[in-house]
């Protein structure tokens, strides 16, 4: 068991490090829900049956450890605003305008101009192009994750890339424009 637990570990430690790090917007955080998901993957390891690839399987318990870090967040805030109820999974997708990191921002302008696109996409085309283009995760291991159909995985992608491109469209003109005034 030992020896298979090292291998997961090496092999998906990075990648879901990555994952939880821009759920999370934390180093910190993310390191410790990374070791959580792996305390949760020892734990039940045994029971694994092997219906998904070991990959999804580890990537849906980080998505769901990263849930309840987020809902034991939200539920701190709102008690000590003192408003404490229960949140549905739906309220994991709260809108966040705080900016990436930039330990996770590749230097070029580009890929840092598809980053600051991507804030205003909805929170499930976030994941979906999280997991199928950072994460390089086919279709169907996105829609294990996520607990969607591979027909939603396909219609929220389309309508990520297509809210990506509007977006960057309107950056670009806008620059153009800024530009055209300042040499003026």
């Amino acid at each position: 068991m030992r020896e298979e637990f090292e291998r997961l570990y090496e092999t998906y430690h990075h990648q879901l490090f990555q994952y939880l790090f821009y759920l999370v917007r934390s180093r910190e955080t993310a390191e410790e829900l990374v070791q959580e998901v792996y305390i949760k993957v020892l734990n039940s390891y045994e029971t694994f049956e092997g219906k998904s690839s070991e990959k999804t399987w580890l990537y849906s318990v980080a998505k769901h450890v990263a849930i309840d870090w987020i809902r034991k967040q939200t539920r701190k805030k709102r008690k000590s605003d003192g408003k404490e109820y229960e949140w549905t999974e739906r309220e994991f997708e709260v809108e966040d305008r705080a900016p990436l990191p930039e330990e996770i921002i590749v230097q070029k302008d580009e890929v840092q101009q598809v980053y600051r696109m991507l804030e205003k996409c909805s929170e499930d085309q976030k994941q979906v192009v999280l997991l199928r283009f950072v994460q390089s995760l086919s279709i169907s291991e996105t829609a294990e994750i996520l607990g969607w159909t591979e027909s939603k995985v396909k219609t929220t992608q389309h309508r990520a890339i297509k809210t990506l491109k509007k977006h960057l469209e309107k950056a670009e003109e806008d620059y153009l424009k800024r530009r055209q005034a300042n040499e003026q």
